[in-house]
């Protein structure tokens, strides 16, 4: 299969304050370790132990069992019999004292191949399960990755932010100890400490939640270590190739592969219910024995039957009916997979459009202007040309769209992930941003 390759996002983050990380209650130090803890690692531990994963491909492989089964001949039938008694006078090569039959139907119709498409189409239906889960696992497990990921910048910003706002409440102190500014100035500046103190522990609870869905997903103890995700990518424009993108869709999605197998064992089954006209005969060899016989077999006999089916037509026209019907039910669902997918990545392609219209906004106009009006404002503060307020608000504010960035740059992220698990193929992205990434620190 060839992959298409995505290249999107020039990875930059514009925060570099890096304090000490939290340490989770309940948990060992995980923010506190020094190891890091990537994407590819995230999704190779995935795929290799989540419980869920392994449990379809335990069921596709007792599924691929059925195939050889159904292809098979019907068992040999071996018989015999042996006199007990005779309580009539007769003489002693008048009847046959023992007897050993042979029985085989022998599959004429070819029903058994019939049997052996349907079961293999079956078969191939509970591997695209296998595939389902396996894309909608690993994109839960990059959604949390992106989600701790978040995490972590925002407590890096909450630290930033206090170390800030500590500068402000000293800074209001001064002008108390000197008369230029009352004291409860002093009182909102110190609450806003307290608000961002409150905002801490909300983090802090949700990078547990976040590690935790991690460590279930990997199928590691809830309560062992995790290393710590590096910094969200900013992505850059990038066109994506729709045509590729429908053909990709069309012939890796579960979805639409699951009911086209569907459409197999359909007309399988059509086949299979007009071979049932058809008669198998089943052949039979008796070798038999008199008691007066010296020889150990006295005669041989063969003989063949089979069923007449013509005799109950009503029966197997219903069936050739209902198989029909279900030739069509099939197809109407492979038509229906291909419009809701095709639908599903048309929608999905926009919600990456306006997710990445959202982090340029913010990356090119609303941050900047927030981060110089706080700056400008801190100035005429400590110059006493602006109010308290005024400074409190802008810093507010500023916080507020630092945090929907992050959210913003998340959901970008999040969004190809679920490109790629509805789309059914690696398109090549994650692992180009990792290796991407690998050069950048070198």
């Amino acid at each position: 299969m060839k992959l298409l390759s995505l290249f999107l996002c020039t990875f930059s983050i514009s925060f570099t304050a890096h304090a000490e990380p939290p340490k989770i209650p309940g948990d060992s130090p995980v923010a506190a370790s020094a190891s890091s803890l990537s994407l590819s690692a995230v999704t190779e531990a995935v795929l290799a132990n989540n419980p869920a994963i392994k449990e379809a491909r335990a069921k596709w492989e007792a599924l691929k069992q059925r195939v050889p089964q159904a292809a098979a001949w019907d068992d040999l039938k071996v018989g015999g019999s042996t006199r007990l008694g005779r309580f009539v006078d007769i003489s002693r090569n008048g009847f046959t004292d023992q007897m050993l039959s042979v029985e085989q139907m022998i599959p004429l119709s070819g029903r058994n191949r019939s049997r052996e498409r349907i079961a293999a189409a079956e078969a191939l239906g509970a591997l695209e399960e296998v595939r389902r889960k396996e894309l909608d696992v690993v994109a839960k497990a990059r959604v949390a990755y992106f989600r701790l990921a978040r995490d972590y910048a925002l407590l890096e910003l909450n630290r930033a932010n206090a170390s800030s706002l500590g500068q402000t409440v000293e800074i209001s102190r001064a002008k108390l100890e000197v008369g230029n500014q009352g004291q409860a100035e002093v009182f909102v500046a110190e609450n806003e400490v307290n608000r961002l103190e409150e905002t801490r522990h909300d983090l802090l609870q949700s990078v547990s939640e976040d590690e935790t869905q991690l460590k279930v997903l990997m199928n590691r103890d809830a309560f062992s270590t995790l290393g710590r995700p590096g910094a969200l990518p900013s992505p850059a424009h990038a066109h994506f190739p729709v045509e590729k993108l429908r053909g990709l869709l069309l012939n890796n999605r579960p979805e639409v592969r699951s009911t086209a197998a569907g459409m197999t064992a359909a007309t399988a089954k059509l086949e299979l219910a007009k071979r049932e006209w058809i008669p198998d005969p089943t052949v039979t060899v008796q070798a038999q024995r008199y008691n007066g016989a010296a020889q150990a077999i006295s005669e041989v006999d063969a003989g063949v039957s089979f069923n007449v089916p013509w005799l109950n037509a009503k029966k197997y026209r219903a069936e050739e009916r209902e198989a029909r019907s279900g030739v069509e039910a099939a197809q109407r669902a492979l038509e229906g997979a291909r419009a809701e997918a095709l639908g599903l990545l048309h929608d999905q392609l926009q919600k990456i459009e306006t997710f990445h219209h959202h982090v340029e906004l913010f990356e090119t106009r609303l941050l900047p202007k927030a981060r110089q009006t706080v700056q400008t404002n801190r100035t005429n503060y400590e110059s006493g040309r602006e109010s308290f307020l005024d400074l409190v608000m802008s810093e507010r504010s500023l916080r507020e769209l630092e945090a929907t960035y992050q959210q913003h740059l998340a959901d970008c992220q999040t969004a190809v992930a679920e490109l790629e698990a509805l789309v059914g193929s690696d398109l090549g992205y994650f692992s180009a941003r990792q290796r991407t990434s690998k050069g950048e620190a070198k």
